[in-house]
C-alpha cells in the first residue's frame, strides 16, 4: 500500500503528549536528548509539566509539537510502516524534511528552534489575528478579504470546507463581520498573529539568514510542498523556499489532491492530535486515513495498514 506520512502542525499540541510513546520505544530517548540539548531544557519534563497556556507559546509549541512528531515517526518505522511521501502542515514541514532525509536530526531542531523565535518575536510585533472560514468558496473569501479596510488575506487552505484567513486583527474582524452578514460562519481563532502572511516578513528575513549554512540532502522520497500544492522537485536553495513558507499560504488541499493522483493510498499523520486525518477525510474518499500519537493509535493504524 503507497503510504504517505503526514505531519502536524503549530495548535495540536496538549500536555503529555508523545510521552506514551517515548516510554515505549528506545528510539525516542535519541530524539529527546538532542532536542534537550540544542534547545536547552528537558523536553519529556515540558511535555508533562507545562500549561495549555505555556504549550501554546510559539517558542514552545513548535519544538515540543516537532518532537512528538518524530516520536511517532520512530514508532512506526519501528513496526514496519514503510512510506513512499512526506508532508507537513506549516511546522509539519519541518519534521517531514527529517523524515525524508533533507536535514539531519541536529540541523532539524537548530532550524526549529531558530524558526519558532523569529516567528514568535515578529508575532509580538504584528497584532495579528487568523479565523478559519467554513463552508465558502475561495472565490468568495477573496472578494471579502479585498473588501475591507487593512490587511487580511487566506493563509492556509485546509480542506474543500475550511479555509483560514490571517491579517491585521481589525481586517480579520472586519471579514468575520461580513461573511456572517453573508451567512458563512468563521472562527476566531486562539492566536495573536497572522501566519503564512506578509506580516512575518521579518521572521522570514531573520530566519533564511540564520539557516543559510545548513546543509540540506535531496529527499529520499517524495516530498510534498506547502508553497506550491505539489511535489517539490528543485532542493537547490531550501533556505529561500522555507523563509518564503513562512509569510505564504499553505496549499494543503493542492497537496493532498496532488498525492492522491500520484497513487497514494493511506496517508498517516504523525504527531499530537488528528487535525490532518480529519482534513484528509474532508478531502479525498477511498483512502485509508490514521493517525498516531499513542499506543492506542498505533495498533489502530497497525491494523489499518495490514502491518
Amino acid at each position: 500500500m503507497k503510504t504517505a506520512f503526514l505531519f502536524s502542525g503549530q495548535g495540536s499540541q496538549y500536555q503529555g503528549m508523545g510521552a506514551e510513546l517515548a516510554e515505549k520505544f528506545g528510539a525516542a530517548k535519541e530524539i529527546l536528548e538532542c532536542g534537550s540539548d540544542i534547545l536547552g531544557y528537558d523536553l519529556l519534563k515540558k511535555f508533562t509539566d507545562s500549561t495549555a497556556e505555556e504549550l501554546a507559546q510559539t517558542r514552545l509549541s513548535q519544538p515540543a509539537i516537532f518532537t512528538a512528531s518524530l516520536i511517532a515517526l520512530c514508532a512506526v518505522r519501528e513496526n514496519g510502516i514503510e512510506n513512499a511521501a512526506v508532508a507537513g502542515h506549516s511546522l509539519g514541514e519541518y519534521a517531514a524534511m527529517y523524515a525524508s532525509g533533507m536535514l539531519s536530526m541536529e540541523d532539524a531542531f537548530k532550524a526549529i528552534k531558530l524558526r519558532s523565535e523569529a516567528m514568535a518575536k515578529a508575532a509580538e510585533g504584528s497584532h495579528g489575528a487568523m479565523a478559519a472560514i467554513l463552508n465558502t468558496d475561495s472565490a468568495v473569501i477573496d472578494e471579502v478579504c479585498g473588501s475591507v479596510d487593512g490587511f487580511v488575506a487566506p493563509a492556509n487552505y485546509n480542506s474543500p470546507v475550511q479555509t483560514v484567513i490571517a491579517g491585521e486583527e481589525a481586517a480579520v474582524d472586519a471579514a468575520i463581520a461580513r461573511f456572517a452578514e453573508l451567512g458563512k460562519r468563521s472562527v476566531k481563532l486562539a492566536v495573536s498573529a497572522a501566519f503564512h502572511t506578509k506580516l512575518m516578513q521579518s521572521a522570514a528575513d531573520e530566519f533564511k539568514a540564520a539557516v543559510s549554512g545548513f546543509k540540506f540532502g535531496a529527499p529520499n522520497c517524495d516530498f510534498y510542498a506547502n508553497l506550491y500544492g505539489k511535489r517539490l522537485e528543485d532542493f537547490s536553495d531550501m533556505p529561500s523556499y522555507l523563509a518564503a513558507h513562512i509569510c505564504s499560504p499553505v496549499k494543503f488541499v493542492d497537496e493532498l489532491n496532488a498525492m492522491n493522483e500520484a497513487g497514494i493510498e493511506a496517508f498517516v499523520e504523525l504527531g499530537p492530535n488528528k487535525v490532518l486525518t480529519g482534513l484528509v477525510k474532508k478531502t479525498l474518499k477511498g483512502v485509508v486515513n490514521v493517525n498516531v500519537e499513542n499506543a492506542e493509535t498505533l495498533d489502530k493504524a497497525l491494523s489499518a495498514l495490514n502491518v
